[in-house]
């Protein structure tokens, strides 16, 4: 069973959130909270495998409370839930840790996706997310798409060929299992290949490697889960 918190400051928001969880019986939601403070101590608490935050709360927002989860409880897995025109926020999420991001007006498919992803050690990007966020970096300053196309390819071209695979399923939201499975070795192989992909693209975690992966155009195809 997967346990689950959830934090957004509107009622509506989190009833809506929960009724798609619940759809899922491996999916669990222990707790709920209405601003990051609470969440952090819901999380100390319960000890959920996922805490699925709002970006923008009251108080102490998604960012600061998914860095102290993160630094207290880092067993936890943080999901964001975002809308368009966050995408400094987005990024400030990554930076801080933040393994999966999903837009609040995505399908509720990929909202369980994500859980079932973060939960299972995976980074997951919603696709809408991932498109923002490598517009988002080329529009401030930080080059121009075509140029960080071709930077990010560079980055990629440094890799094996199998870690260049490993990475690709890693952008498309696959756990070191799935990914052994889809490549017929053991998990083991995979975790020592996303160290060395971490270590030789220079990010910090999953998700900035997956978001790597988008701006290199090497994403796997979207493929159905080999099981639940």
């Amino acid at each position: 069973m997967i346990r689950v918190l959830i934090a957004d400051d509107e009622p509506m928001i989190r009833a809506g959130v929960r009724s798609v969880l619940s759809t899922d019986p491996d999916i669990d939601v222990v707790a709920e909270a209405a601003d990051g403070r609470d969440a952090v101590e819901l999380v100390r608490r319960h000890r959920p495998a996922v805490a699925v935050l709002d970006i923008r709360m009251p108080g102490t927002n998604g960012i600061e409370a998914a860095a102290e989860i993160r630094r207290t409880v880092p067993e936890t897995g943080v999901v964001m839930l975002t809308t368009f025109g966050e995408d400094d926020y987005i990024l400030q999420a990554l930076g801080g840790g933040a393994a999966g991001f999903l837009i609040k007006s995505g399908e509720p498919e990929e909202l369980i996706a994500g859980v079932r992803a973060v939960a299972d050690g995976a980074a997951y990007l919603s696709p809408k997310v991932a498109a923002r966020v490598v517009a988002h970096l080329s529009a401030t300053g930080a080059g121009a798409l075509a140029g960080r196309r071709t930077a990010a390819r560079e980055r990629v071209g440094a890799l094996t060929g199998r870690e260049r695979d490993v990475l690709a399923f890693l952008g498309s939201g696959l756990s070191n299992g799935q990914i052994a499975r889809r490549l017929h070795v053991v998990e083991g192989t995979v975790k020592a290949h996303v160290s060395s992909i971490l270590a030789r693209l220079g990010v910090d975690n999953r998700a900035a490697a997956a978001v790597v992966a988008h701006e290199a155009g090497i994403v796997a195809p979207a493929q159905p889960p080999l099981d639940r």
